[in-house]
């Protein structure tokens, strides 16, 4: 048995630790004017920014298609393998986890475990490096499939935004009318619930925002230091940095990542929007 971690771009999972981990990946897709181009591939970050900004139009989204991912799995065969566990973003944003499902039943002589990570970007590569990290250990294709379920269950994220114009646009959004009406300086919390990005909360000004997601980490923390988190932003780096002080401050014994949101995610949330995400495992990255 070989087995291979695949996940998609909105892991946002670098070179170096794809490598480290041997991690695969297929592409998700922005489209600007029905132009299609491969997030992280076709288009600079610098670019997308650009673009989003000067467009008449918001940029879309696409995952990828099931050709492609029956092409990445005959590949992955090609190579030897003969199991495929496959982490994507959340089912509720994004078709990927179902096209992976469907290209498993479509390409003989490999095995897919699909795994609905129920979230994105950062924390969805968390449980790219645990899978990895568990073939290494000699673990089995259940007890990894297991271990990544019970992550899903013990990760979260909360993201502010400066608008819910992508999100509402985009259709990604659950519960968005109760915010409309009352959108002037206000900063919207929002987080993944059954795999639906929901309107947790409305908070005035981006400082308090930001006090008030760590609040709400701490709350789901409860206490427990064996964990691993991100801060994450969409182009705002300098910024990401200087929240990262306050949240080590605040949370001293857990090591954080700081990761850009990839184009596709930064599409739905908007330049300028801030995350931060964390697993209950101690992944020793």
């Amino acid at each position: 048995m070989k087995i291979a971690v695949l996940t998609d771009s909105t892991a946002n999972i670098s070179d170096e630790m794809k490598e480290r981990y041997h991690i695969h990946e297929v592409y998700l897709n922005v489209l600007f004017h029905g132009q299609a181009y491969r997030e992280n591939v076709d288009m600079s970050k610098e670019e997308f920014y650009s673009r989003m900004r000067t467009e008449s139009e918001l940029p879309t989204t696409s995952q990828p298609a099931v050709g492609e991912y029956v092409d990445k799995l005959e590949e992955l065969k090609a190579a030897g393998y003969t199991d495929v566990i496959a982490v994507h973003l959340s089912s509720g944003i994004s078709g990927t986890y179902q096209s992976a499902i469907t290209a498993g039943d479509m390409v003989e002589g490999i095995n897919v475990h699909a795994v609905d990570s129920e979230i994105s970007l950062t924390p969805q590569a968390f449980l790219c490096f645990r899978a990895a990290q568990m073939i290494e250990e000699g673990a089995s294709i259940d007890e990894i499939v297991a271990e990544l379920q019970s992550m899903v269950r013990n990760h979260v994220a909360y993201f502010m935004v400066n608008d819910l114009k992508n999100l509402k646009k985009g259709g990604r959004l659950t519960g968005a009318q109760a915010f409309v009406g009352s959108m002037l300086q206000v900063k919207p919390i929002l987080h993944f619930v059954e795999t639906k990005i929901v309107a947790a909360e409305k908070v005035r000004t981006k400082k308090k925002a930001l006090k008030r997601i760590e609040e709400l980490m701490a709350e789901f923390l409860d206490g427990e230091t064996t964990a691993t988190g991100c801060v994450l932003h969409a182009n705002a780096e300098e910024e990401a940095l200087e929240w990262l002080k306050d949240v080590q401050k605040r949370f001293p014994d857990i090591h954080f990542i700081v990761a850009d949101v990839t184009p596709v995610i930064a599409t739905h949330l908007g330049e300028g929007a801030m995350a931060l995400g964390m697993v209950k495992r101690d992944l020793k990255l």
